[in-house]
């Protein structure tokens, strides 16, 4: 085999000095043909392919054979080791050295990049990073729990052993497509992912400075829309009266979120600190969205105005455990929607209907979104067409009045 002095070819210039192989052999294009008249010798030695300069097949004595990429980067010549024959073929290792030496021209160190990426993180040793730093440090602890929730459930499961450095786009869409079944999930989960990714940039562990998360569509999702009809009131009322001496707690929670429109964890964790009778108002310190005024009606303050105070306890739905609130009121939520007859009403369509309530009787959305501690417009926006009532009669108002104007018009002009 003949020896070469020098590789040339537009940004890699190799001379073949700084190798200590003693056969360097040029052959036409690397195939399985060429491979398979290859022999080991005494020492290991390099064939160059004659297509992508810098690629070559590494043969070792002992007949193992590696695809290798040579190419130089700040002033030093550097080899990288694709992988094994066998595992790899000719042609996909011949299309990743382009990849790579595509990076060297942009002014990357494969070598260094793969150092690096060996010495990442895992994602799951990359969570208990995120949930320290990050979670539970910013986060409110409701939002906290969801956080693990996902970490804990999907995350970890289908990915923690990934490499924070290697993980791709392609990955990403993967993890989301494998949770199509459950597209609110896959969303939120996604979300997570997104955020731990941006913060590993930040932090140093992502060094590419690439999200993988970002521009994997989200799937559609159907918002639930249920409210409470009058008829179904009084259903609800009933059930709610025959249920109080059983679990007085539970029907207390649920009469104060039909009356104020909070949410589940607003009333469930209401402490009698934050309750003012003799103002009419509820100031919560903390919720969704901050610190925010609850204004009772006098349903409201009567009902807690008849709830008695458990010595030693701040909440005001107390649960069995001394000084705690009633953790549990889905078991007795779903008692109640069957005695009601309300089998597809969860607790936060009572919010739901304590909205469109209001909408029916003429509150507007800006009105209704303060009622409800909502940040911005869009939260209360989707509350709009919860009834039909409101804009049907709008629409019978706006009809007669055309209508009226047309009839007019045309009396006039027949005269």
């Amino acid at each position: 085999m003949a020896l070469l002095s020098t590789l040339t070819h537009a940004d890699v210039s190799i001379p073949f000095a700084s190798y200590t192989h003693p056969v360097e052999a040029a052959m036409p294009r690397i195939s399985k043909r060429i491979i398979a008249t290859l022999q080991p010798a005494e020492k290991d030695y390099i064939v160059w392919d004659d297509q992508v300069a810098g690629f070559a097949l590494r043969v070792w004595p002992s007949g193992r054979m590696s695809y290798v990429v040579h190419y130089r980067a700040n002033g030093r010549f550097r080899r990288y080791t694709i992988g094994h024959h066998g595992p790899w073929t000719a042609d996909k290792a011949r299309d990743e050295a382009i990849k790579i030496l595509a990076r060297v021209k942009d002014g990357n160190d494969p070598n260094t990049e793969r150092g690096e990426e060996r010495t990442s993180p895992t994602i799951s040793q990359f969570c208990k990073t995120f949930i320290e730093r990050h979670v539970k440090t910013h986060l409110k602890s409701t939002t906290q729990a969801e956080y693990q929730r996902a970490i804990d459930l999907f995350i970890i499961k289908k990915i923690g052993s990934r490499m924070v450095a290697t993980l791709t786009h392609s990955d990403v869409v993967a993890f989301h497509h494998a949770y199509r079944h459950i597209p609110y999930q896959a969303n939120r989960t996604l979300g997570v992912l997104s955020k731990m990714f941006s913060l590993a940039i930040l932090w140093g562990v992502r060094t590419d400075n690439v999200n993988p998360c970002r521009g994997v569509k989200r799937y559609k999702e159907q918002k639930r829309e249920r409210y409470l009809t009058t008829e179904e009131h009084q259903r609800l009322g009933k059930a709610l009266d025959d249920g109080r001496s059983a679990m007085p707690e539970a029907v207390n929670a649920f009469q104060l979120l039909l009356l104020t429109g909070c949410r589940l964890r607003e009333i469930q964790r209401l402490k009698w600190e934050y309750v003012f009778l003799d103002e009419g108002i509820i100031r919560l310190p903390d919720s969704k969205n901050g610190a925010r005024t609850v204004q009772l009606g006098e349903s409201a303050i009567g009902l807690l105005g008849d709830i008695t105070r458990v010595e030693g306890n701040p909440y005001v739905i107390t649960g069995r455990k001394d000084g705690g609130h009633l953790t549990d009121l889905e078991k007795p939520w779903r008692r109640i929607r069957k005695e009601a007859g309300l089998h597809d009403v969860r607790i936060h369509d009572l919010r739901h209907s304590f909205a469109s309530d209001a909408l029916e009787l003429g509150e507007d959305l800006v009105m209704i979104g303060k009622l409800l501690g909502h940040r911005d417009l869009k939260s209360t926006a989707r509350y709009a067409h919860l009834k039909k009532e409101p804009i049907q009669r709008a629409v019978k108002g706006i009809d007669l009045k055309i209508f009226t104007a047309l009839v007019s018009g045309g009396s006039e002009s027949n005269i």
